[in-house]
């Protein structure tokens, strides 16, 4: 996707420890086309790997609301977005699981009532990145836990050098990305096929 890739680029910076900062298109302001336009090319690849149908999208909060938003949008399902604590609005059962945040570097649940995530579900995980693939695999522990079926992953940018498709490659789903990163040297960030 050339104008993301051009964004990255422009707007994007390399911190240290791998991080990339898109805050001004992606983490913390958001670009309404370019997102509208990312759901679009998520659905696009999906397809085009024979995804044709999903009965639901699947992201953690906060970040991964964006892109799962305009994905669903496309496929015109509903959205459900793993929440980080538990709200006293939601009762019965839920599924969790605990992450560690790569960004912030706490510990944090994951969770999900179960009145919108169950075994009738067809399932595409979506989020914002791929870095090492732990809050991926936490999703991945939940939609197997409420006894869904998961058709694939689709990230906006994967950081190449920090091996998470690596760690989702058992799947036997697509996995997908509109941006690889290869490195992020001094401040410079490489950008791959």
């Amino acid at each position: 996707m050339d104008e993301l890739k051009r964004r990255i680029l422009t707007e994007g910076q390399g911190l240290a420890g791998g991080i990339l900062k898109v805050d001004s298109f992606l983490n913390h302001q958001l670009d309404p086309e370019l997102t509208v336009s990312i759901g679009r090319e998520l659905h696009k690849a999906f397809q085009e790997q024979g995804v044709e149908t999903a009965s639901k999208i699947v992201t953690a909060e906060v970040s991964g609301i964006a892109p799962a938003l305009a994905t669903g949008l496309f496929y015109k399902v509903p959205v459900v977005f793993a929440r980080k604590k538990l709200p006293i609005t939601m009762s019965g059962k839920t599924y969790s699981t605990k992450i560690i945040s790569p960004t912030k570097k706490d510990l944090s649940d994951l969770i999900i009532s179960s009145q919108y995530l169950n075994q009738s579900d067809k399932v595409i995980l979506i989020d914002d990145f791929l870095s090492t693939g732990k809050t991926l695999q936490s999703l991945i522990n939940l939609v197997r836990e409420a006894g869904a079926t998961l058709l694939g992953v689709g990230c906006v940018i994967e950081k190449v050098f920090e091996g998470g498709r690596e760690r989702l490659k058992d799947l036997d789903i697509p996995v997908i990305s509109l941006a690889r990163i290869t490195a992020i040297n001094a401040g410079k960030i490489e950008l791959g096929a």
